[in-house]
């Protein structure tokens, strides 16, 4: 049975690339997102996977580019559709939002095809998404330093919560956040459609992380195998797994020293950072108000007072 995504089409161990359109841009010239259909030679399941739904989150760009010459339709089953660029506008000036709409495009889920340029676009992918059976939206943490991590945002209370928290612990990246996710995120309104679905959020370098890259190729390639689309078997490791957050702000302004690494676990009362003055006079320190892993962390030294700094993944268990 042949398989189409806006312009692409592939019968049964064919593979095709295309655009899918969604609109104009302001010269009145058509748009399409890149897309690609993988029909594996038998039958099988439907993953969807995209990237780049936050134009300046490239990693998940990089997985795509890296998996998809790796994928040979006649050793798979079932059918792979893929969005490589979600967010064509933003990712045309690397920036994190729809420059168009001003809209963070994970936010406007499952959008309206009438609506606003960011609402159209999250329709047309929305509606390619509905048709899976398992769904990987890959993000990076952009503007934060944070760790590699699988995100379920259904919630604890949904029906496929147990399937979604599978799904992430398969992918495999060893720290899973399970928490209930904003309206308008893919991975909170496509379960409601009945599709498992995560978010990895592929490390937190601004640009291109070949690290975080390469254990997203990793844990797309997990679940090819795991459910089937692909030959093998998965040895499916125990997660780390946060159920909220700590967060922390400045208290007053200066640079910004840590002492405490990423992904390290911290106890109660140890420091978190300190705060000096660009003459490296100490100002402030900031300990931890309970035990967790630190998670997240700004990027750039500089802070004002009250500025965001840091967050610590709290509740932790393994599953």
């Amino acid at each position: 049975m042949t398989t189409t995504l806006g312009t692409a089409s592939a019968g049964p161990g064919e593979i095709d690339t295309g655009r899918l359109e969604v609109g104009e841009t302001r010269d009145g010239s058509p748009f399409g997102l890149p897309v690609a259909v993988i029909n594996g030679e038998r039958p099988g399941k439907t993953l969807y996977m995209q990237a780049a739904s936050d134009g300046d989150e490239l990693n998940g760009v990089g997985v795509i580019q890296r998996v998809v010459p790796q994928l040979d339709p006649a050793e798979i089953a079932g059918t792979i559709l893929i969005v490589g660029i979600v967010n064509y506008h933003a990712f045309q000036v690397a920036e994190h939002r729809n420059p168009i709409d001003d809209t963070k495009m994970n936010r406007a889920y499952p959008g309206n095809e009438t609506g606003t340029s960011s609402e159209r676009i999250a329709a047309a992918t929305f509606e390619a998404a509905s048709r899976a059976d398992l769904i990987l939206d890959l993000h990076q943490g952009s503007t934060s330093r944070m760790i590699d991590e699988v995100r379920v945002r259904c919630g604890k209370r949904h029906r496929l919560h147990d399937d979604c928290l599978e799904l992430a612990k398969v992918f495999g990246c060893g720290h899973v956040l399970d928490q209930k996710g904003p309206d308008g995120q893919l991975a909170r309104a496509a379960p409601d459609e009945g599709v498992p679905t995560v978010d990895p959020e592929l490390g937190g370098a601004v640009g291109w992380d070949e690290t975080s890259i390469e254990k997203g190729v990793d844990g797309v390639f997990n679940v090819l195998t795991y459910y089937g689309f692909l030959d093998g078997s998965v040895a499916v490791e125990s997660q780390t797994r946060a159920r909220g957050f700590d967060q922390y702000g400045a208290p007053g302004g200066g640079l910004v020293s840590f002492r405490t690494e990423l992904g390290e676990s911290v106890r109660s009362g140890d420091t978190l950072f300190e705060v000096t003055t660009p003459f490296g006079e100490p100002k402030a320190e900031v300990t931890a108000d309970s035990n967790g892993i630190l998670w997240r962390t700004r990027r750039l030294p500089q802070v004002a007072s009250g500025e965001y700094v840091c967050s610590v993944a709290t509740d932790i268990d393994d599953y």
